[in-house]
Parts: C-alpha cells; sequence; structure tokens
C-alpha cells in the first residue's frame, strides 16, 4: 500500500504549532482509520490525532516533548515490514553554540572575553513556551532566557514567534545590558557598546522580585507542576501584574429563577434533550447587561482601547485533574436560552473529556466563573488577560428579607446569590464596574416566572 503521512493538523485560527505529549500507538502497531495515535497540546488544550488511513507505524518522525509545526509530518503509515520513505523529517535539536562578549571596565582597558553557554529549554520557569526554531535563533546570537523572557509575543497566548526574535535581535545591542561582574560595589554595564559605571545600590537597580527558596521540613514531599499548572500559575501572575483589580458585590434575589427552573427542567429535557443549569441563565444576563455597558467588553492594548464588537462570554470550568479552562461561547449574544443551554453543556462536556479545541478558548471578551458550585457564596476572580473584567456567581441561598407588598412590609423566605465583580481599574471606573453588576442583579431579579423556554 502506498504511505501515508500523518499531518499535524490545523487547531484554529492563530494556533501554529503544538507539543507531541504522548503517543498512542508505537512502531510496528496496527492502525485503524480514525484511530487516535498520539496526543498533542497547544497551550491549555490537550487533544488527539486521528489517523487518516490505516495500515501499520512504521515510524514516528518526532518524540514526546517535541514542537512540531502545522502542516509538518510526524507519523508514516504504511505496510507492515515497509520502510519509512518520507521526505519529512522531525525537526533538528538546537546545538550548543559558544558565544564571546567583550566586557570593558571603567578600570581596565583591556578586555575580557567572557563565554556564555546558555541552552534554552523549551519551557521556562515561568511557563512560556519557546519553540525549537526560537530556541536555536535564541542560542545563537545569545540571546539569554532572561532577556526571552523580556520579549513581548505576538503568537498564541504570548508566544514568542520567529518574527518577534528576528525583529529583537537588531535591538539588542541598543539596550544596557548588565554583566554580572562585581567591581568593589558597582558593576559593569554595556550602553552601546560603552561601558558604563553603575551603583549596585537598591533603588538604582531594582530587580525583579524572585521567589525564595522554600525551606523543607521532615516528612515534606515535592511533586513538579503539571504543565497546565504552570501555565495557569503564569497567567495568573501576569494579570495581576497587569491589571489593579477591583470588585464590586451585589446580593441578588433569584427567587423566580429558582422556582421557574423547578418548574420547567423536567419538560425542558424531555423536548431539547438537554438538561438546563443556572449558568445559561446567568449568561443571558451578563450579555444584556453588557448590551447597557459595552465598555467592560473591551481589551487594553498599551495606551489604546480596543472596543470588542463581539461578545464571546468564557466559562470557567473545573477539569478532574483540578486544574480550570475557560472555553468561550462565541457571539452569545445571538443565542437564546435553549441555543446558550446547549452551547454551555456542549462545551462543559468536552472540557471535561478532554475533547476541546484550541478554538474553543480563543476569543473570549468576558468571562463569568460559578464559585457556587463549591459551596462558596463569594469570591475575588482574577481576570482572564486580555479581558477587562470577570463575574463570579456564588452560591443560592434560601435567606429571610423584607419584602413590600400593598398592604406593607412582610418577612418571607427568599432565594438569593452573590455577585463578585472584578474588573481593571486601568479603564473601568467604579462606578462603571457597579453599575453593571447591580444590572446584572437586576435582570436577574426581574425574570419572568411564566417565560417560555
Amino acid at each position: 500500500m502506498a504511505q501515508i503521512e500523518l499531518i499535524m493538523p490545523k487547531m484554529g485560527e492563530s494556533v501554529a504549532e503544538a507539543t507531541i505529549t504522548n503517543w498512542l500507538k508505537q512502531e510496528g502497531e496496527t492502525i485503524e482509520l480514525d484511530e487516535a495515535v498520539v496526543e498533542i497540546a497547544t497551550d491549555k488544550v490537550d487533544s488527539e490525532v486521528p489517523s487518516t488511513g490505516e495500515g501499520v507505524l512504521i515510524k514516528k518522525l518526532f518524540n514526546e516533548g517535541d514542537v512540531v509545526q502545522v502542516g509538518q509530518a510526524i507519523a508514516i503509515i504504511g505496510s507492515a515490514g515497509e520502510t519509512a520513505t518520507s521526505s519529512s523529517t522531525p525537526s533538528e535539536k538546537p546545538k550548543e553554540v559558544v558565544v564571546n562578549q567583550s566586557v570593558s571596565t571603567p578600570i581596565s582597558t583591556e578586555s575580557t572575553s567572557v563565554s556564555v553557554v546558555e541552552k534554552i529549554a523549551k519551557t521556562s520557569a515561568s511557563g512560556k513556551f519557546y519553540s525549537p526554531l526560537v530556541r536555536s535563533i535564541a542560542e545563537k546570537e545569545g540571546i539569554s532566557v532572561a532577556e526571552l523572557e523580556q520579549i513581548e509575543g505576538s503568537g498564541n497566548e504570548g508566544r514568542v514567534t520567529k518574527t518577534d526574535i528576528l525583529n529583537y535581535i537588531p535591538t539588542k545591542g541598543n539596550k544596557a545590558t548588565t554583566i554580572p561582574i562585581a567591581i568593589g560595589s558597582t558593576e559593569v554595564q554595556q550602553v552601546n557598546g560603552t561601558p558604563k559605571q553603575v551603583s549596585s545600590s537598591p533603588e538604582k537597580t531594582a530587580a525583579p522580585t524572585q521567589q525564595k527558596a522554600v525551606a523543607l521540613m521532615e516528612g515534606d514531599e515535592i511533586e513538579e507542576m503539571d504543565r497546565m499548572r504552570k501555565i495557569i500559575a503564569h497567567h495568573m501572575v501576569e494579570s495581576k501584574h497587569t491589571s489593579p483589580h477591583v470588585t464590586s458585590y451585589v446580593e441578588a434575589d433569584v427567587t423566580n429563577i429558582v422556582l421557574w427552573r423547578n418548574k420547567v427542567k423536567n419538560e425542558f429535557e424531555k423536548k431539547e434533550n438537554e438538561k438546563i443549569t443556572f449558568t445559561p441563565i446567568f449568561i443571558e444576563a451578563i450579555v444584556k447587561a453588557i448590551k447597557d455597558f459595552p465598555m467592560v467588553n473591551i481589551s487594553v492594548d498599551g495606551d489604546n482601547i480596543i472596543k470588542r464588537k463581539h461578545i464571546n462570554i468564557g466559562m470557567a470550568t473545573a477539569l478532574p485533574s483540578g486544574n480550570l479552562i475557560v472555553p468561550i461561547i462565541k457571539d452569545a449574544d445571538r443565542l437564546n436560552l435553549v441555543g446558550l443551554t446547549k452551547a454551555v453543556n456542549d462545551l462543559a462536556n468536552r472540557a471535561r473529556n478532554n475533547k476541546l479545541n484550541p478554538d474553543d478558548i480563543a476569543g473570549g471578551t468576558y468571562t463569568i466563573t460559578n464559585v457556587g458550585s463549591f459551596g462558596n457564596v463569594m469570591g475575588t476572580p482574577i481576570i482572564s488577560q486580555p479581558q477587562v473584567a470577570i463575574m463570579a456567581v456564588g452560591a443560592i441561598q434560601k435567606k429571610p428579607a423584607v419584602i413590600e407588598t400593598p398592604t406593607g412590609d412582610v418577612i418571607a423566605i427568599r432565594h438569593k446569590m452573590f455577585l463578585s465583580h472584578a474588573y481593571d481599574h486601568r479603564v473601568v471606573d467604579g462606578a462603571l464596574g457597579g453599575m453593571f453588576v447591580r444590572r446584572v442583579a437586576d435582570y436577574l431579579e426581574q425574570f419572568d416566572i411564566n417565560r417560555a423556554f
């Protein structure tokens, strides 16, 4: 039979590469059509690559942990006993390159040769991924990991691309670089090739704060973060560094919603073959409020504000592993309650079964997270960059409340919940942030108990 190249598939807009995490088939094993051959990962999403033909896995072209470009062949499928004839070969691992830098000091006119050999890891300590091509260029050009961390990436989730690093190289020599050679109480800095003596006092040479090593105690166990946890940690810290967070709270009376759902849930499931939860109802209210206050549906790009045309709602979903992922309901304002319910259930089910694709988590403009599902009454959520706001919905609780009636005030048992609205205070002031969450509460409280679904 003719040999078949198994190609790294296109996985969504702006996704150019993926990491091979696990080969499900080994060389020599039989493969059926559409059978999963290998597991891959792009940032948060793990998925499988199915076979486009049947036969025997003749050759794996990449190893686990390798980063592969979309469109590249990753394996050869053919008949038993055949030898792979594909011209596709795995990416070569970058070779070690020795870079000599001449460091001049104000004390001596002689140049000191400093040999720098630094291997760039696929994943940095902060959780950033670097493709083999980017790592190879960095090593050849003598760009350190610290410098790579400072390059603003234009790729998906801020990943540094080939274009980014090539654009950085011409400016590299124009930036002040500090060589860690102590000379008394000073250090040597190269500015445009000219040595400059810099005081080592903390006020003038502030360095990024790094966490101190944690002392271990008897019985402690060390477990390395998995890939997803590293990325989540990086994103959370980055969001806090980027956006000054402010949180406003409102308690909403959702009695009508609880009674309506209890009334229609069996009929809804029978007619639509879907279970209706509170989440699509909350999203419907948020979408209405965004239309009233569109300036929470924005992003910040330097000194510019990007007003989003689409309303794409992210819904934070807990995975069985304990990690968190945020699939996106695209154009949520175009869906009715039935459509929102189907979208919520579909994304939640696929998230729990690792069936999301990269497009499913891209393009969000506002996020909702349900802390009430864990029994929490409120929370202080962290904004998903580059969005500027996120809402946490708490647990629904029965509470005594004062109700105004034509014949006077009465105390009744009502279903209530807290809404926690965290927003980026650079562009969302307290008035806007507070009015928005109040408007969401208004829509929830005004829910028509007699509405049809």
